[in-house]
């Protein structure tokens, strides 16, 4: 019997209230959403998003101030023909010095101000102020994300997928490439986007000041499952991140528990390892996300569900329901107890 996935009670609430909302009240709530959702662009959390979110208010104050000058000088004739005065409106200075003036020099002033502290700004943000401490390779894949890690100068350390460690309070340099279609990798609180363009290798720096878990998404629309093709971006100090990252350079371990080491027997009976690596067993596939360190990711399918057995279990058996489309085809020859052992090997391995 295939799994199946129950919304949470205080989800299916907040679906229930919404439902019965008015189109208005839902409107106004969507609106508002954007100030409290999972990637706020109003919540910096690190030098390269800071530098940008100035410049965008900054900008929306000019803007403002600007929009404010013009209304008021299209309001003053409407008010003076409505309280009956006939008289022309006198200028300070001639008709055609007052256009040269308010309608030349003030406004190339003021665009010239923000070009060159838009200038400021990207310079800023492209040249990180000390030496990246790690280096992160992005592949972007239909509909997933394939990390690599390496030193400043090249050498392998580790792969995972999905999910990126950083340590916090230092840059980190990413290099993002593309295995198929236009992608972009976009983290809103930690700075600009940069896109996945194919046959090209693009860079960038961010950081992280604080510790925390930041999402990012794929920010250019790629086929049918673009909106579910997120990550989560993990600022650590930078103990705890090195740790984990001698973690992720282990192997995976043997198994312990007994259900586990049925499901392994399983796993590489099943073609899964065609597709999937687990480092330490025959299963060497490079086509799909690794996974010798499956179980201690936070998600599965790039955001899709919360990693469970559970969910894990689902996903197995029925993922071109939950994510139609995606290269891993429905393995629903698995059943049972046999099902429950390959979840609860996967789940092992962290």
């Amino acid at each position: 019997m295939t799994p199946r996935l129950r919304t949470p009670p205080a989800e299916a609430a907040r679906h229930r209230a919404w439902r019965r909302r008015p189109p208005l009240a839902a409107g106004l709530a969507l609106a508002g959403g954007g100030c409290t959702s999972v990637q706020p662009l109003l919540e910096p959390r690190g030098p390269v998003a800071e530098a940008i979110a100035e410049l965008g208010i900054t900008s929306f104050v000019i803007a403002g101030l600007v929009a404010l000058v013009v209304f008021t000088m299209l309001l003053i004739p409407v008010l003076r023909a409505w309280r009956g005065k006939e008289e022309p409106l006198r200028l300070p200075m001639q008709p055609f010095t007052f256009v040269l003036v308010a309608g030349v020099a003030v406004p190339a002033l003021i665009l010239a101000g923000i070009y060159f502290y838009a200038m400021g700004t990207l310079s800023a943000t492209t040249t990180p102020p000390s030496e990246p401490v790690v280096r992160v390779d992005v592949t972007g894949h239909q509909w997933w994300w394939e990390v690599r890690y390496l030193t400043p100068d090249s050498v392998f350390l580790a792969e995972t997928a999905n999910e990126i460690h950083i340590p916090a309070g230092v840059p980190v340099q990413f290099d993002v490439r593309t295995a198929d279609v236009i992608h972009s990798f976009w983290v809103p609180q930690l700075g600009r986007k940069i896109d996945l363009i194919p046959g090209r290798v693009n860079s960038i720096w961010l950081q992280a000041d604080e510790p925390g878990v930041l999402r990012g998404q794929c920010a250019e629309y790629c086929g049918t499952q673009h909106a579910k093709m997120a990550l989560l971006v993990i600022a650590e100090p930078r103990a705890e991140f090195e740790a984990w990252l001698a973690r992720q350079r282990e192997p995976a371990r043997p198994p312990l528990d007994s259900l586990a080491v049925r499901g392994r027997a399983v796993f590489l009976a099943a073609p899964c390892g065609f597709c999937h690596t687990v480092r330490g067993t025959p299963a060497q596939g490079d086509v799909a996300p690794d996974l010798t360190h499956l179980g201690s990711r936070r998600t599965l399918a790039a955001g899709v569900l919360e990693n469970t057995q559970g969910n894990l279990e689902a996903w197995i058996v029925d993922s071109q329901h939950l994510k139609p489309g995606n290269q891993m085809p429905s393995y629903n020859l698995f059943r049972g107890e046999e099902l429950r052992a390959l979840a609860a090997y996967l789940q092992s391995l962290r």
